[in-house]
């Protein structure tokens, strides 16, 4: 039988915005929304206090203002919670090697057996968030499990700044009540599907046999049985074990807006080009995957001809798959997400005369980005952001 495990997910509460709240002591307590002002403008985090009034993360800023006129917003940072990111990392990697990330600011922490040093889950989690506390002056909220699934569910039950435990005895107490669309894999087409079955809530599900789940449902049939019984055997991976590295990102809302969307993107190159570096990678393919609102899922993929680590050689595939897509007819988006595959190691190396003056450049600057941001946790520098040159549809090519 299998070890039990012990896992943390960790979710900071309305990132974004409580960055903005706390260096901005004029904004504490008041309704905070991220994003941009304009006639198509979106709402890329909204503060709690705004979330009373209904606001919330990719709504149109029109919408969201409709709802709360006396809003303060503000243009986003993404240098700044990049930093902000990086140090919340380094403090879980103080607590264990085995951290997988999952956006700029969640993770799943495998704790299992750190109880020994550290006393158990329930006081490592608490002295986590006060670790984040203090370092940060943010909130997070922690949830506790035997596995990632009730772990992450667990982390959402009591936020903002909840620590909650969802033990063996506890699954079939919380998880009937809950609505079917709580679990992983259970978008709106499928909840549709389910509703119209009369299942509506994760006790209704468990009322069907694993044959009829299969019947019904092919190989998710399977997922969904296990998942409403809070069974769930996917392992934390972290960087070092990764065969790849992503982010991705889900919409509460389809997003309408091309530039939000790859604004989005570019945040997410920046983040996995930075880990590629972190774990001693090299990166061979480039990925963008792109879900629209009826769940249908497209993935453009770029393999480059020489192995790289550059985040101005990932932007700028990235970036042109998107493009490309986008403009042959973009649709709106629910999740977008960025990966880096066909990892390699690589070994010590140096610039030499022979290497171009523009990869030379690029190399300084991620090695210059990196040590300020591991030295200071700010941005001492940023990227520029301009547009990606035009290139023929045929330099990249689409899966």
């Amino acid at each position: 039988m299998n070890e039990p495990r012990t896992i943390l997910h960790v979710d900071m509460d309305a990132f974004f915005a409580s960055i903005e709240q706390r260096d901005r002591p004029e904004t504490r307590g008041k309704p905070v929304l991220i994003g941009g002002k304009g006639l198509r403008g979106v709402v890329a985090a909204a503060s709690y206090e705004a979330r009373a009034f209904g606001c919330h993360s990719a709504q149109p800023m029109s919408v969201a203002l409709r709802l709360c006129p006396n809003a303060v917003v503000l243009p986003p940072n993404g240098r700044r919670y990049g930093a902000v990111s990086e140090q919340m990392f380094a403090i879980f990697r103080d607590v264990t090697p085995l951290v997988e990330p999952l956006s700029v600011d969640e993770a799943f922490l495998d704790i299992t057996g750190c109880e020994r040093l550290m006393g158990p889950a329930v006081q490592v989690a608490q002295e986590l968030k006060d670790r984040i506390q203090a370092a940060l002056n943010l909130t997070a909220s922690v949830g506790i499990a035997e596995n990632k699934f009730l772990a992450k569910l667990a982390s959402d039950l009591e936020k903002p700044d909840g620590l909650t435990v969802i033990g063996p005895d506890d699954v079939d107490r919380i998880l009937p009540p809950l609505p079917v669309e709580r679990l992983w894999g259970v978008g709106r087409v499928t909840k549709e599907k389910l509703h119209a079955r009369g299942v509506k809530t994760v006790g209704d599900l468990r009322a069907w046999s694993r044959a009829h789940l299969q019947q019904a449902f092919g190989s998710s049939g399977e997922h969904f049985w296990r998942l409403a019984r809070g069974l769930d055997r996917r392992e934390v991976v972290p960087d070092s074990r990764a065969k790849s590295l992503s982010q991705e990102r889900t919409f509460p809302v389809d997003v309408e807006d091309a530039a939000h969307v790859r604004e989005v993107l570019r945040g997410q190159v920046e983040q996995v080009a930075r880990r590629v570096r972190q774990g001693g990678y090299k990166t061979r393919t480039v990925g963008v995957k792109i879900r629209y609102g009826d769940f249908e899922t497209i993935t453009r993929r770029h393999t480059f001809g020489a192995a790289t680590d550059e985040t101005a050689e990932l932007l700028d595939a990235a970036c042109l798959l998107f493009d490309r897509w986008a403009r042959r007819g973009f649709r709106p988006v629910r999740l977008i997400g960025m990966g880096a595959s066909n990892l390699e190691e690589q070994a010590e190396e140096q610039l030499d005369l022979f290497t171009g003056p523009s990869k030379q450049r690029n190399k300084r600057l991620d090695q210059a980005l990196d040590t300020l941001q591991d030295r200071f946790g700010g941005s001492v520098i940023q990227r520029g952001t301009g547009s990606v040159p035009e290139r023929a549809d045929g330099d990249i090519p689409e899966l």
